[in-house]
């Protein structure tokens, strides 16, 4: 019962952890990218305030540095580019150079395109008049440090996977010990609704039985004596009724083993059908049962029938005066599929969600009826369930359906 609610707990703790994880593990990378790169165009500046320390003008011309070499530079993955006042390149050295169009205005260009590259473009000053000349643009390969950014996001990521993992063990266990005391409290609830279930029934025959016999006898009893006598013996078959009903669900909730047996599905319906004929006539419903042919499944038949028993009255006791229930059943697939539906006044959409809850009905023109115990469709559900099928409710403008799907 509880497998749902551990796993739903277990996925909260994932979810939350990896946000963490990926929040710390974006601020690393970006801490570290921004750091790296800022390393380069240091790098990269240095070498250019030191080469256009050395150019000079004269002649109208920019006069290049000849005290690098290119071999240094290709060793470096850079290159050095001079280019005049009007963006006209001069001289180049090296091959890592940008194929972006020189920015004069902008200090930093990258390249993110293969070659990926980035350049500093520092400003050549003419030494005697103080005026500016050029621009000495200094570019770098990207390879490198891409690769060391690919190698820091495959170790995020497998730290990440590890982590996940770890904490996915962790939170295993972690959500077994938070859900014990819950579990145990749980069994300890339902035991004791088993136990006091089954020790009222016999307190609630002797009433039933008790206020049965004062009722054969009226002589010399009141009319008001008799009436009570009455309300008492509708009190305890209510009782009754619900001390039978917590007593299966605690069964169920346990799931015990129950005896399975092949069960004839056709003659079973059929049967109940024409048990509330009767009482279907007694409100004036037509009460009808569908079948594609003989439907045979696995199953114990005290639950399923009590199963189209809680549907059947249901759909009875909802269903106003001339309305119509059908039951049918067929075979699709490897599932057998049976509707009970009816006329009757039907289910809110919003109210749905709730229909299967314990001791909850719909609003008041379903609360009208006062022999159930609120635990019918509880029950049904939980019967499904155990023998690995599904029950699900449609509700039309009027009226309702409720589909089971067994497995055969």
């Amino acid at each position: 019962m509880f497998q749902k609610t551990r796993l739903r707990l277990l996925l909260a703790y994932l979810g939350i952890f990896a946000s963490i994880l990926s929040i710390f593990a974006i601020a690393v990378r970006t801490v570290f990218v921004h750091t790296m790169t800022n390393q380069v165009v240091d790098k990269l500046t240095t070498l250019g305030q030191t080469v256009a320390a050395s150019s000079g003008f004269k002649n109208g011309r920019i006069q290049v540095a000849d005290n690098l070499s290119v071999r240094d530079l290709d060793v470096q993955r850079q290159a050095l580019q001079w280019i005049d006042i009007k963006g006209n390149t001069i001289y180049i050295q090296g091959n890592r150079t940008l194929s972006l169009p020189a920015a004069i205005r902008e200090s930093i260009q990258i390249q993110p395109s293969k070659p990926s590259l980035i350049s500093v473009n520092i400003p050549i000053v003419d030494t005697y008049n103080r005026s500016l000349v050029g621009y000495l643009r200094v570019s770098q390969s990207l390879e490198d440090l891409n690769e060391t950014f690919r190698k820091l996001d495959i170790g995020l990521a497998g730290g990440a996977a590890i982590a996940l993992i770890l904490v996915g063990m962790g939170g295993i266990f972690l959500t077994r010990q938070a859900m014990r005391p819950i579990e145990n409290s749980f069994d300890r609830l339902q035991q004791f609704t088993a136990d006091a279930s089954h020790e009222l029934r016999s307190p609630l025959m002797a009433i039933k039985a008790s206020s049965q016999v004062a009722l054969r006898y009226p002589e010399g009893m009141r009319p008001t004596d008799a009436e009570e006598f009455k309300a008492i013996a509708r009190s305890a078959e209510r009782m009754s009724r619900l001390t039978e009903d917590l007593l299966i669900l605690a069964r169920m909730d346990k799931k015990l083993k129950a005896t399975w047996e092949s069960i004839n599905l056709t003659e079973l319906l059929q049967h109940l059908v024409t048990q509330f004929q009767a009482q279907a006539l007694e409100k004036n419903l037509t009460l009808i049962y569908q079948s594609s042919g003989s439907l045979m499944l696995k199953g114990n038949s005290e639950q399923i029938l009590r199963l189209f028993t809680n549907l059947i009255e249901n759909a009875i006791h909802y269903t106003p005066s001339g309305g119509k229930i059908t039951v049918s059943a067929s075979l699709i697939g490897q599932s057998i599929d049976v509707k009970v539906e009816d006329t009757g006044i039907g289910i809110a959409p919003d109210q749905l969600e709730h229909i299967f809850d314990r001791f909850w009905r719909a609003d008041t023109s379903r609360s009208q009826w006062t022999g159930g115990s609120g635990l019918g469709l509880a029950i049904a559900k939980s019967i499904v369930e155990a023998h690995g099928g599904k029950i699900t409710v449609t509700c039309e403008l009027v009226g309702s359906c409720f589909t089971v799907k067994l497995p055969t």
